[in-house]
């Protein structure tokens, strides 16, 4: 891997992790948003589509040919076993193109990896093993709901929800190696400044 350095990074919903990504790649940093990898395996001709439809049926395929997310989401959201088997065919895609990115961002150079990761902690050891640090956007939660009730136009009890079931900022905070604030009262300068200062001390 050389003098790369490969930097979980997470935080809760509405926290801003995506906005200091963001300012991180614009320091230099390249980005691997797991996220947006694993949309991709479920959008129109995704990969884990035709698995998906062979184990829980067609009829969970949209006439857009993507996944149907609204019915996959009722049809996971109590049954553990139908999650656990959604997971084992997703999983095994993200993790093929997150290390494809990996190396070609490896081949070009690049100091500083950042794998963009929601639910990294709540992941375990399976995202932990692969990064060498873990970065944290901490926030408090009325902040996290304030912004997200802002820019999702949902309604507060919905989006307290959300954050219920994600870890909770205790556990984010336990798993973190570096930790970036972004709370009541910070302003985007005061964030690009933390950002900054989080890249020089990776030689960007």
């Amino acid at each position: 891997m050389g003098a790369a350095t490969l930097l979980g990074l997470t935080g809760g919903i509405g926290s801003g992790k995506s906005t200091v990504a963001q300012m991180l790649a614009v320091q230099g940093a390249a980005i691997i948003d797991a996220d947006a990898i694993s949309r991709a395996t479920t959008a129109a001709g995704g990969a884990a589509l035709p698995t998906i439809a062979q184990q829980f049926g067609a009829h969970l395929i949209a006439p857009d040919g993507a996944l149907d997310r609204t019915a996959m989401r009722a049809l996971v959201f109590d049954d553990a076993d139908a999650r656990q088997r959604l997971e084992a065919i997703i999983h095994p895609l993200v993790a093929q193109e997150t290390d494809r990115q990996a190396r070609l961002a490896l081949d070009a150079g690049r100091r500083l990896l950042v794998f963009d990761v929601p639910l990294l902690v709540e992941s375990g050891a399976r995202w932990r093993a692969k990064v060498d640090r873990v970065l944290v956007i901490d926030c408090d939660s009325a902040t996290q709901i304030d912004r997200v009730m802002a820019r999702n136009a949902l309604p507060r009890d919905q989006v307290e929800q959300i954050v219920a079931a994600q870890a909770s900022r205790a556990q984010r905070l336990a798993a973190a190696d570096l930790v970036i604030f972004n709370g009541a009262g910070v302003t985007q300068d005061a964030l690009r400044a933390q950002a900054a200062r989080l890249a020089q001390t990776f030689g960007l």
